[in-house]
């Protein structure tokens, strides 16, 4: 069978395939075997088939999947709240495993949610969670209604209810902040309709659902100010008709959210999951013909295609509103379009229907090339890995395609009903994130500047001379608590120029701004075609050599632990990132020289720097020995866990053949007696510690 005839093989059976082949794996006794099968065979199950493949999925032992795959990355999650909460882990395990996720659940007993997030010797805690959920429901109120009751009984409930919860807030911010460690996940509560019902008259009701929402109001302000808190808004779900409390469940098992509400919340938690693992998503491709608009181009003509003023047009004219918005918020927007090239451009340009532009995309990329193909050389054109793309297709046979030939590639599946595409495109939030930034904005911009950087280095006969010329400034300062939210995002979506991949969530990055020893580094650049940002960090630390924490140096060498009372400082590099979007311009080596110099003024004894090989950072591999760093590959860092770092995911984690220091990673050294010349075609500006005004 060719490659095509197997795609379109593929497209027709998977969803029959999918469910029948997990089955086997089950009664085979192999689902953790071969656990990493799991994620495309659930990609197209529908509600009801997700349910059962969940069912079968949580009975795996988390420990024999780690067992036979150490790199499929795991995440902790905590589970506590009113009701019984059993019913979540298998809903949950589908979600995670729908994202290459390995879920860890610890389940709390019935209604124990105060003691667990009150006291913090509790075993929820103790648990070291990545996500603790805090479910709540709406007989957190009803059961304490007195009967009969009145609309000031009611208020006097939710108002302590609100109280309560915003303490519980407020204590576990304060722990995650002293250990960098967890996101604490509440929830809006849904108001039952047999509360409202038990009021006779209309103004009472009214006065009763103003009451409720002033409620939640509340309760989603509470991660205004508490980088470690989330608050799922469930008034969304439910008004697309999922019901809110199944009767029996509620009463007889006290299930007091319906199974169709618990899968949905799982659904949003899998979304935060692969926030935890560092799986976000940067660029939406879409594809044109039937797609962001009705018709076929190269047949029906740029005034035939359906793209407003129509039934149909009207439903593509609501998809292109949606990706556009996605656009503004920091997301890049690329075609990958099997059409002639002249027309796409014009249409783009010209069309007074259109509402996506032109300059609405970073790429525009239209030809008869196999689409794979061209999802490659995007990639390549934007330096992003394919991993960070979500493509968008109506063709069944394109869709099989893509993920047959690039299954790290989010598929989004939409057909021949326009009116479904907005549905399917935000079901999955891919592009969630804890919070829009700046730069965030800033990057749809910046991407078209770095294409007039790329028109501007084909005026150049060496890469000397456009580096002279491009006039690149870099701030390199410590970090203000103001930039938590972009430092974290940087660790989370940064996979090339990233020494270590390790992840970290804002309320570890907050730890380290607390922390005396830590040196939280923030790097800026521009040149003359504009601002770039905040573009990178270094995360360092500094440690006594002859303190408890000081690592041993090889068998037989002059280690590094000083035993003749001199002692001394080291610095150890945590990590160091920088956005692909500014590689190759010496802002690097500008970086790392002025480090070194700081380290060296500051009476530090010698730096240390560790590289981890994965599957996507290769292009760093040779960092540190180029600018005078010695492997010495017997020093270990302990402090990661301590401030919220998590393992990378598969994707990344993979050993690159090879690699210096393999899977466990090397270790640098320079001991600061001769640093490099920085670069001269970079003007540098550093800001250090007690240095800002």
């Amino acid at each position: 069978m060719s490659t095509l005839e197997g795609a379109s093989a593929s497209a027709g059976a998977s969803t029959v395939a999918g469910a029948s082949t997990l089955l086997e794996l089950h009664r085979a006794g192999e689902l953790a075997a071969r656990y990493p099968l799991v994620a495309p065979l659930l990609a197209e199950l529908g509600p009801d088939e997700l349910a059962r493949a969940g069912a079968l999925l949580a009975r795996v032992p988390v420990d024999e999947v780690r067992r036979h795959h150490p790199k499929l990355p795991v995440v902790k999650v905590a589970i506590t709240g009113h009701g019984t909460l059993s019913p979540l882990v298998a809903p949950l395990t589908a979600e995670l495993a729908r994202h290459g996720l390995v879920l860890d659940p610890v389940v709390s007993p019935f209604d124990s949610y105060v003691f667990d997030l009150t006291d913090p010797g509790s075993a929820l805690y103790a648990a070291g969670a990545d996500l603790v959920l805090c479910v709540l429901d709406p007989m957190i109120v009803v059961d304490e209604l007195p009967v009969p009751w009145t609309l000031a009984d009611l208020e006097k409930i939710v108002d302590e209810k609100v109280r309560l919860l915003t303490g519980l807030a407020d204590r576990f911010q304060a722990t995650s902040r002293r250990t960098g460690r967890g996101t604490l996940v509440l929830n809006t509560l849904p108001l039952p309709r047999l509360l409202a019902g038990q009021l006779v008259d209309y103004r009472s009701r009214a006065a009763l659902g103003a009451l409720w929402r002033r409620a939640a109001t509340a309760l989603l302000g509470l991660a205004d100010d508490r980088p470690s808190v989330v608050v799922l808004d469930l008034d969304p779900i439910l008004a697309d008709g999922t019901a809110a409390r199944d009767p029996r469940l509620s009463v007889y098992a006290k299930a007091h959210l319906a199974p169709g509400l618990l899968a949905a919340y799982a659904r949003e938690v899998g979304h935060l999951a692969r926030l935890v693992a560092g799986q976000t998503r940067k660029c939406l491709v879409l594809d044109l013909d039937g797609t962001v608009w009705g018709g076929i181009l190269g047949e029906d003509g740029p005034d035939g295609v359906e793209v407003a003023d129509t039934y149909r047009g009207e439903a593509f004219r609501a998809f292109q509103k949606v990706a556009r918005q996605i656009g503004s918020q920091g997301v890049l927007l690329a075609v990958v379009s099997k059409n002639d090239p002249d027309p796409v451009r014009r249409i783009l340009a010209e069309h007074p229907g259109l509402t996506l532009r032109a300059e609405d995309f970073a790429d525009v990329t239209a030809n008869w090339r196999p689409k794979p193909e061209n999802l490659r050389e995007t990639a390549r054109r934007l330096n992003l890995g394919t991993s960070s793309f979500v493509f968008v297709d109506d063709s069944p046979y394109e869709r099989a395609l893509v993920r047959r030939e690039l299954p790290e590639i989010a598929v989004v599946d939409v057909d021949d009903e326009p009116a479904s595409h907005v549905e399917r495109l935000l079901a999955d939030g891919w592009f969630n994130v804890r919070e829009v930034t700046a730069d965030d904005r800033a990057r749809p911009a910046r991407y078209r500047e770095d294409v007039a950087r790329g028109d501007f280095l084909d005026t150049f006969d060496s890469i000397e001379d456009y580096l002279r010329e491009l006039g690149v400034a870099v701030r390199l300062e410590a970090a203000r608590a103001s930039q938590v939210g972009r430092l974290s995002q940087l660790t989370l979506r940064t996979n090339q120029f990233n020494l270590t991949t390790r992840r970290l969530q804002p309320p570890a990055v907050a730890a380290l701004l607390d922390d005396p020893a830590a040196l939280v580094l923030a790097i800026h650049s521009a040149d003359r075609f504009g601002d770039n940002g905040l573009v990178g960090a270094i995360l360092a630390r500094r440690v006594r050599l002859d303190g408890p924490d000081a690592p041993d140096g090889p068998a037989g060498t002059d280690g590094p632990r000083r035993t003749d009372g001199t002692g001394g400082e080291v610095l150890r590099i945590e990590n160091f990132l920088l956005s692909c979007r500014v590689f190759s311009r010496g802002i690097e080596h500008a970086c790392l020289v002025a480090l070194l110099h700081h380290a060296r003024d500051t009476g530090v004894r010698e730096v240390l720097g560790e590289y981890v090989p994965t599957a996507k950072n290769g292009i760093v591999g040779d960092l540190y020995p180029r600018y005078g760093f010695t492997a010495y590959p017997r020093y270990g860092f302990t402090a990661y866990p301590r401030y919220g770092f998590t393992a990378a995911p598969a994707v990344d984690a993979a050993p690159v053949a090879g690699a210096p220091g393999g899977a466990g990673g090397t270790t640098f050294r320079h001991d600061l007696r001769d640093i490099v010349a920085a670069p001269a075609h970079v003007a540098l500006t550093t800001v250090f510690l007690g240095e800002h005004e």
